[in-house]
């Protein structure tokens, strides 16, 4: 939803019909997950629990709710069908939130919830739950003579985590802002119970984020101690390439176990780039760049770079091939960068700007040769071509980089902060 959309009471959610991008019902929406935060800050919400016409409950996250509306919720159509299982963060909305006994801060008069309304906030793709509809009263009162009043979630007390609990919760509410590098190292000093206890509440992608920036051991470690199908959904939330990594330094049968509890489309890719040596445009590239058709606008390329999922260096250029469009590709033509995109009318075809000077890497080019041509071109990512001219994937620069550090690069930014208190670390947006 789009910024200044209306606000929404959680009690008209429940029951309304989850649609696909086609216009075919799904399931229904049965809850709402929301994590509660130290002190007076409003949740946030993470997703629903939707239930599937063959009665399994699952988890949508909020990031594939494309619309809520007319008595309907509009989602991307990728859907895990995993059975949802609730985290300790995590707090069911109608489930645990209504009906229950809060204080006004203002007054000290006792409430009972009645309903929680949710927004999108401005320019982001995060919600909250920033108003309470409560009625005044102690419990057990005739309900119809307490007085009702909306009020902010700040006004009312009752519901956040206290702020000096010591529990895997508070400390995940604590460290909930900061980048997953920050919280990388805030990981890796903890004891292994804690480390484990905190990875197992975040939620999938969030932990994804965290994975990729920590050093291997104890990456493996974590995965280890994760449910395998979890295991598995965390692994498909990471970069193709930093899971190939990741997998490949496992045992043999976790290894396969694992890519077979893994969608099919990812275990295809994670078993592609395996095939290739770790310090070679192959074993560095990612599988999902941007890859659009030559008949798509401008218009059509800027929807895609403007994906907040994307890293800089994946939504600095997208790549024109011939169908399929999904890596690997039909014939590759050439890649158009963002910066052309901007001065192009949005209807311009991007069949018709291809910038084909540019050499492609083959998949087998030695990380040095790739480090030279990053350095000739000024790039910050390259097209990676097979010999009959498909698109196999994208190397981008930060990949680079870290193959170019010391194997013990992170340990010695972690151990450089071991001084300071985790809470310390700089903040930054969540991803």
């Amino acid at each position: 939803m789009a910024a200044g959309a209306p606000r929404i009471f959680v009690s008209h959610l429940a029951g309304t019909a989850v649609f696909d991008p086609n216009g075919d019902q799904v399931g229904r929406v049965r809850d709402l997950i929301a994590m509660l935060r130290v002190g007076n800050r409003p949740p946030r919400l993470l997703g629903l629990v939707v239930e599937l016409s063959t009665r399994r409950r699952i988890f949508l996250p909020m990031t594939r709710v494309t619309g809520i509306e007319s008595g309907q919720v509009i989602s991307t159509g990728v859907m895990n069908v995993r059975r949802f299982e609730q985290r300790p963060t995590e707090r069911l909305i109608l489930g645990e939130l209504l009906d229950r006994r809060v204080s006004i801060v203002e007054t000290g008069e006792e409430a009972t919830v009645l309903d929680v309304s949710v927004q999108q906030l401005p320019a982001r793709r995060d919600w909250e739950i920033d108003r309470v509809f409560v009625r005044k009263g102690k419990a057990g009162a005739l309900r119809r003579k307490g007085e009702t009043l909306t009020l902010e979630w700040s006004a009312v007390t009752g519901f956040s985590l206290e702020e000096h609990g010591q529990g895997a919760e508070n400390l995940l509410a604590t460290f909930e802002q900061l980048r997953p590098a920050d919280l990388a190292n805030v990981l890796h000093h903890l004891s292994p119970k804690r480390r484990a206890e905190v990875a197992a509440a975040l939620d999938d992608d969030r932990l994804a984020d965290v994975l990729e920036e920590l050093p291997e051991d104890d990456q493996i470690e974590i995965l280890g101690k994760l449910k395998e199908e979890r295991a598995a959904d965390v692994l498909e939330a990471m970069d193709p390439d930093d899971a190939a990594d990741l997998l490949s330094e496992l045992p043999e049968d976790d290894k396969e176990r694992l890519l077979g509890l893994m969608e099919p489309d990812d275990a295809a890719d994670m078993r592609r780039l395996m095939q290739y040596e770790e310090h070679t445009a192959g074993g560095l590239m990612t599988t999902e760049p941007i890859v659009l058709q030559p008949d798509a606008t401008v218009a059509d390329a800027l929807a895609r770079v403007r994906n907040p999922d994307l890293s800089p260096a994946l939504a600095a250029q997208v790549y024109v091939c011939r169908p399929p469009d999904q890596t690997p590709t039909g014939k590759y033509l050439g890649l158009v960068h963002f910066q052309r995109l901007l001065r192009d009318p949005p209807f311009t075809l991007v069949g018709s700007m291809l910038d084909k000077d540019l050499q492609s890497l083959d998949p087998d080019t030695p990380l040095p040769a790739v480090t030279a041509f990053f350095a000739t071109y000024d790039m910050v990512a390259a097209p990676v071509v097979d010999e009959s001219g498909s698109l196999l994937g994208a190397v981008t620069v930060d990949d680079v980089l870290d193959h170019l550090l010391p194997e013990d690069w992170r340990e010695s930014e972690f151990h450089a902060g071991e001084g300071e208190h985790p809470g310390e670390a700089g903040h930054g947006t969540h991803g």
